[in-house]
């Protein structure tokens, strides 16, 4: 696995990129739920409430010792949503840091990006559902295919784990996919095994969903997805997102994108990495909340 240190991991977040900027845009989905810390005392002194600075320290030692504990499944947790967008980031999330600054006319390098077709969409979307199942488990020592677990967990998010539930069904389904997302997500998975298997995502991502093949796979997907509909639409009905919404909240972030949906999409898939920055924050709080509980 790793022998990063879960206190790294997050101390190594940038502070201001296009992910923070893109995810501050949509805090009216879940207002006031995300704050991007990445100072690792910090986040133990939010999540225990205490500020006893000898605890503190006990608590941060703990979480270091459990995540650094391989057995325990936070560091598979971390793999999971690093290898969502492992490939997705074109430039690197340090190089679009330093860019910040200036004009968003930056992104024309991204000129050559060819939207995905709306199957190859629907099953990424899919396949970064199911990271997201699996990360759940694996952080909470839970078997992979607990989705009737996951799905009363899903209900009860918050923090970084609701924002990036938000962001998933905004920028992933939403946006490109258009309000019938759903259906889509769903009937890309009948039949299109060939589809499947040549998503670059799946390549990464197959060793971590349980099934023998990719027919068992793409079973498990389904039922995960419709285990979890009523969540995961009543969101988005309830939030009242659209296409045209969306692109209006992200516009200014992405040059030239205006009225160009699945072209947005692309470029914020490539350019932003939300499953590894909030994942990684919603690990070490869950790490965090096991150490003190043990203390």
């Amino acid at each position: 696995m790793s022998d990063i240190a879960i206190s790294q991991l997050l101390e190594e977040l940038p502070a201001t990129s296009l992910t923070t900027r893109v995810l501050g845009g949509l805090d009216y989905l879940v207002p006031g739920e995300w704050v991007n810390v990445t100072n690792f005392e910090e986040t133990v002194k939010l999540v225990t409430g205490e500020d006893d600075q000898a605890l503190i320290q006990q608590v941060g030692e703990r979480a270091i010792a459990l995540y650094a504990d391989a057995s325990n499944g936070y560091q598979r947790a971390v793999s999971l949503y690093k290898l969502v967008d492992s490939g997705s980031t074109m430039a690197g999330v340090t190089a679009l840091a330093g860019k910040l600054a200036e004009d968003v006319s930056w992104l024309q390098f991204l000129g050559s990006v060819t939207p995905k077709s709306e199957t190859t969409q629907s099953i990424d979307a899919a396949l970064k559902f199911a990271a997201e199942i699996g990360a759940f488990c694996c952080s909470n020592g839970i078997p992979g295919d607990s989705v009737g677990e996951f799905v009363s967990a899903l209900t009860a998010y918050e923090k970084e784990d609701k924002v990036r539930f938000a962001a998933w069904i905004a920028l992933d389904c939403v946006l490109p996919l258009g309000p019938e997302f759903f259906s889509l997500l769903t009937s890309s998975l009948s039949g299109a095994m060939d589809k499947l298997e040549a998503s670059p995502l799946y390549g990464k991502l197959h060793g971590f969903i349980p099934g023998s093949g990719a027919g068992d796979k793409s079973a498990f997907l389904r039922e995960a997805l419709e285990k979890s509909s009523a969540h995961i639409t009543g969101f988005a009905q309830e939030k009242d997102l659209t296409q045209a919404g969306i692109l209006d909240t992200v516009k200014g972030y992405i040059d030239g994108a205006e009225g160009k949906l699945d072209y947005a999409a692309a470029i914020l898939d490539l350019s932003t990495n939300v499953f590894e920055h909030t994942g990684i924050q919603s690990v070490a709080r869950r790490v965090i909340k096991r150490a003190y509980a043990e203390i």
